[in-house]
């Protein structure tokens, strides 16, 4: 019986008490730091997740271990980390303020995809899914875990970088198939590429990396996740809307790089200036029915696209169908393609283009793949010629080319800022893609940790491997406050504000101390505070005494009253007194009050 206590979290296999995996090379005290799950971590009570093997935008993929049915799996979990966040001390997702409704939208949309995914695991080309839960207030997909080489590694490894049609229908057909199953209930990959399509230890390549649409998009809340060169059009952020097309044009790009050993230029820069090429010695060695499927599939308007599985396949296996339906299939002006032979005579003539308007850049890809003839061949308008190398060069009369572009990968630069650097560094598809090495400044909008900026701007296209430095916050510089009493308030000013204090100032005549001289502080001394606190000095100011002059006032004779008979009794006042006041404060006239013996106040007016 195979413990979890004896596992690697890298592999899933079982090495006892090593510490190094000697498997896979994973070392047992690796740390997984925020935002993905500690290694262990038991989601939903049944699966334990491991090592982060994948991520993206959208969320991020797990190896992990059933411990119900004791087998390895992988796990998907929705963590989209432009708008939530997690820490080490509560690995419930937190969602950014304002972003709730943007979050329970993707969270619908990636449990929708799932457990329509869950439902199609029958078949031939598609992983197992075999669960889907929620936990940590964030929801998680379960399939089965899948050992194999992705079809880039594949080419790569490969003598030439490329393989011979034959092997690419048997390898690439029956995906096709799978995907034309999946358009029909609904769901559109949008990442199809030679990362995603995995070819097992029995030959066969099964679909991964699956996605919701908003991570496979420009211009959604979600950091993008595009594939170069695979992604078609209407995924780089133009208004036009997506479906089955999308994924044919991904498929047909793979099939390119799969015959012709060098990656497709992207259909962004194509919109610009298409000068994608291929080999002479590829175009002879095709057939007709694929270099027309070719056309067809990787038109870069959806319009004029080859726009269902359905079709394609019909063109890739010269069927009669095609053949009938012509070029024109689902699309709303493609030229129909002339494909002679080597040995025919003269070269036929190209059909006129259906509209005008159509884009220079359909033109030079649909010329790119005819077939060469002796001398020189016209193809939808554009001159196809061999050149001293043996490859086509395409061209408008008066207009040049460039050579084929070299086989380098390009990756899209992510938006590092909503990480934290030790994510950054456990993350192992940045590390794979990027030379990432960091600066470290003060920064006292962002929080100790977190990345501040990026050498390279995010969704930038770079060659896989190129260096990108992140400045990575130190968070609120620290500083010292100072004694500073019995100094001068202009003196302790100077200190505390260059010190990077904000000062306050509160003054006080009470107790006796040197006029403007600091008696007191808000704060204590000697310990270190953020930048920018706010530090309140009391300063004494002595009293000032003002002398005013005197003047007399003379109160004449009254009579108060007391009770008699009739109520009043007259009693002789005292004698005329004068008194000295201080001179009121305003050149008003004032009124003297004086006390009567019952308490009571009478007014005189003063003199």
């Amino acid at each position: 019986m195979v413990s979890s206590e004896n596992l690697c979290m890298g592999c899933m296999r079982e090495i006892g008490e090593e510490k190094k995996c000697p498997y896979c090379g994973y070392h047992t005290d690796t740390a997984q730091s925020p935002p993905f799950l500690p290694v262990r971590t038991v989601i939903a009570n049944r699966y334990l997740a491991g090592k982060v093997v994948d991520y993206n935008g959208e969320g991020v993929t797990y190896i992990g271990w059933d411990l119900e049915e004791k087998r390895a799996v992988n796990i998907r979990e929705l963590l989209p980390a432009s708008i939530t966040t997690r820490t080490a001390s509560n690995l419930f997702l937190q969602v950014r303020l304002g972003s709730e409704g943007t979050y329970a939208q993707l969270r619908r949309s990636f449990e929708e995809l799932w457990v329509k995914l869950m439902k199609l695991s029958g078949l031939s080309a598609l992983i197992r899914v075999t669960d889907v839960v929620e936990d940590f207030s964030t929801s998680y997909a379960v399939y089965d875990h899948f050992d194999g080489i992705s079809l880039r590694d594949f080419l790569l490894r490969s003598k030439t970088g490329y393989i011979s049609w034959e092997k690419a229908r048997q390898l690439l057909m029956p995906t096709l198939s799978t995907l034309g199953t999946l358009h029909n209930n609904g769901i559109i990959h949008r990442g199809i590429s030679p990362n995603t399509l995995v070819i097992g230890e029995d030959g066969k390549i099964k679909i991964t990396g699956f996605s919701i649409a908003e991570v496979r998009t420009a211009g959604s809340p979600l950091t993008p996740q595009i594939f170069d060169g695979y992604a078609a059009l209407e995924q780089y952020g133009f208004n036009v809307r997506q479906g089955p097309w999308t994924d044919i044009y991904a498929f047909t790009a793979v099939l390119y790089r799969t015959l012709i050993g060098s990656e497709p230029i992207s259909a962004r820069d194509r919109m610009v200036n298409d000068t994608l090429m291929i080999p002479g010695k590829f175009a002879e060695a095709l057939p007709a029915f694929v270099i027309n499927g070719l056309i067809n599939g990787l038109q870069i308007q959806p319009r004029e696209r080859t726009h269902t599985v359905e079709q394609l396949r019909a063109e890739l296996s010269a069927s009669p169908a095609a053949s009938a339906a012509g070029s024109n299939y689902g699309r709303q002006s493609a030229p129909e393609p002339k494909v002679p032979s080597k040995t025919a005579s003269p070269a036929p003539k190209a059909k006129k283009k259906a509209k005008k308007e159509k884009s220079t850049a359909s033109l030079f890809f649909l010329s790119l793949l005819g077939v060469i003839l002796a001398g020189t061949l016209i193809v939808g308008g554009v001159l196809i010629a061999l050149d001293k190398t043996g490859k086509i060069n395409l061209k408008k009369p008066g207009e040049t080319t460039t050579s084929v572009i070299p086989d380098v990968e390009q990756v899209q630069v992510p938006d590092f800022s909503p990480y934290s650097y030790d994510a950054v560094q456990a993350n192992p598809v940045f590390n794979e893609k990027f030379k990432i090495t960091a600066v470290e400044e003060f920064n006292a909008s962002v929080d100790a940790g977190y990345i501040i900026s990026q050498s390279v701007q995010a969704d930038t296209y770079v060659a896989k491997g190129s260096p990108i430095v992140l400045t990575v916050s130190k968070g609120t510089e620290k500083i010292t406050l100072p004694n500073v009493l019995g100094k001068t308030y202009d003196e302790a000013y100077r200190q505390l504000t260059g010190l990077g204090f904000k000062v306050e100032r509160e003054d006080t005549s009470e107790g006796t101390f040197s006029d403007g001289r600091v008696i007191d502080v808000s704060l204590p001394d000697n310990e270190e505070y953020d930048m920018g606190t706010s530090v309140t000095l009391k300063v004494y100011v002595a009293k000032t005494t003002e002398e005013y002059p005197s003047r007399s006032y003379t109160y004449p004779d009254r009579t108060t009253t007391s009770a008699s008979q009739d109520g009043t009794t007259t009693v002789p006042a005292s004698q005329p007194s004068t008194t000295s006041a201080p001179l009121p404060t305003t050149p008003q006239t004032q009124s003297a009050v004086t006390p009567s013996p019952g308490g009571d106040t009478s007014q005189a007016a003063a003199q």
